[in-house]
């Protein structure tokens, strides 16, 4: 198994973005709106990592942006985390925590001091995941989904 950095763009990032989003289609009803630019995850203001099998083919993805204190509830200095995916096929092999350390440790490196994410009650796995990986429930929420009762706000803290 490889991670390797990638633009947000890229062809294999995309095909795995679309995958995560017809999945919040079956879990939620509708994709996830949020607006991401590819610039977004550009070094140093974010990262874009995929894993890819033996084969060569992409079966993870996880990024981070820059945030910083916002009407949309985020604080000076967080990393946003958006679009962990781990394509069915792969799960079980950690390949989400992987990829969620290496992104801690970029943003940590970036001069980031929190990792936030959002994101909801339909997906028990990914909540599980990030309290066992040291994420606490927010109550002060952010994100476009902040005011939405499903939705589930995390925070670890990067110092």
């Amino acid at each position: 198994m490889q991670i390797a950095p990638v633009p947000y763009d890229h062809p294999d990032a995309v095909k795995l973005n679309d995958l995560v989003q017809q999945e919040y289609v079956e879990r939620y009803g509708d994709p996830d709106l949020t607006a991401l630019d590819p610039r977004q995850f550009a070094p140093p203001n974010g990262l874009y990592l995929l894993a890819y099998d033996v084969d060569g083919a992409p079966v993870a993805s996880g990024g981070w942006r820059r945030q910083d204190r916002s009407d949309e509830g985020y604080a000076d200095g967080d990393a946003e985390l958006k679009r962990m995916y781990v394509v069915p096929a792969a799960r079980g092999q950690r390949l989400a925590r992987r990829i969620l350390a290496a992104l801690e440790e970029d943003a940590r490196a970036a001069g980031r001091t929190r990792m936030v994410l959002e994101s909801g009650i339909a997906q028990p796995e990914a909540l599980t995941l990030y309290a066992s990986c040291g994420y606490a429930y927010q109550e002060e929420k952010f994100g476009l989904y902040r005011e939405y009762d499903s939705s589930r706000c995390m925070a670890k803290s990067l110092v």
